[in-house]
């Protein structure tokens, strides 16, 4: 938010031409004249400016998971939690987009579709850096970065370091006195469940006032993965409705390859412990 200029107020002054304006401080030039349209159809421009701002949403959560990661690398943990709060939220603003995605038809779709040619929301790195800092790791999935070497080094060294749920982890072992299996974590690999894990976060849920931080950290990562996975779920429906099942326009079997992604956990252990409370 800016603040408010009342050019009515007494004594207020502003000087446009040598003070940093809104569009300055913003970039709006930038921001405003990124937008072009391949076609003349009238739904490229809702098109274009959906995945932009998304991106932009996606750039704030990985500023954001960073942050929380380092916080709780540190026991920082009131930080953490107000900031993984707010990645959630994130996600639910993610979601509202695809509702305005939805009013486009597929006939409106097919006016430019071809324009698009194989460019495809498979090829978002930032996504991709998100799943790999959340712990959805798979190396596989930076083939499609090879033709750009500065966006797969930056996919390299985020599987080089431990994902948001690794740091969480470190941080359940050191409060409960838990040992995990020998190379449970795997930096190149998703994380799969691991019996020892939950375990110890059943001793959490089964006595939350002597654990109520590690309580606390655990509903903040359901909370985050559950507006996560609604994400997924929404763009699952929104390709559905627009495009049916034809293939993506980046080579994927379009739904039925997310339709698969939605039986992916980020965190098992904190969904299946549910069951054994």
């Amino acid at each position: 938010m800016t603040d408010a200029y009342d050019p009515g107020t007494e004594g207020a002054q502003m000087t446009f031409d040598r003070d940093m304006s809104y569009g300055d401080y913003l970039g709006l030039d930038k921001i405003l004249s990124a937008q072009a349209p391949l076609s003349d159809a009238h739904d490229e421009m809702l098109f274009i400016v959906q995945h932009q701002t998304s991106e932009l949403w996606m750039k704030l959560a990985l500023h954001e998971v960073g942050a929380a990661r380092d916080a709780l690398a540190r026991r920082d943990f009131q930080p953490a939690f107000k900031i993984l709060s707010r990645v959630a939220r994130i996600f639910e603003q993610l979601n509202s987009a695809w509702d305005v995605l939805r009013t486009m038809t597929p006939s409106d779709y097919t006016t430019f579709r071809e324009a698009l040619g194989k460019s495809s929301g498979f090829q978002s790195h930032q996504y991709r850096l998100i799943e790999f800092a959340l712990g959805n790791r798979n190396p596989n999935m930076m083939r499609v970065h090879d033709h750009r070497p500065e966006t797969h080094a930056l996919l390299t060294r985020e599987l080089d370091r431990p994902s948001l749920y690794h740091v969480a982890l470190d941080r359940l072992a050191e409060d409960t006195g838990a040992t995990f299996p020998e190379g449970f974590r795997r930096l190149r690999a998703p994380h799969s469940h691991v019996s020892e894990i939950e375990a110890a976060w059943h001793v959490v849920y089964s006595d939350t006032a002597r654990h109520w931080t590690l309580y606390e950290l655990a509903e903040k990562l359901v909370d985050l993965e559950d507006y996560f996975r609604r994400w997924r779920f929404n763009h699952v429906t929104t390709v559905e409705r627009v495009i049916g099942f034809k293939r993506g326009t980046g080579g994927t079997s379009g739904v039925q390859y997310l339709r698969k992604m939605l039986d992916v956990e980020l965190f098992p252990e904190l969904w299946s412990v549910r069951g054994g409370l």
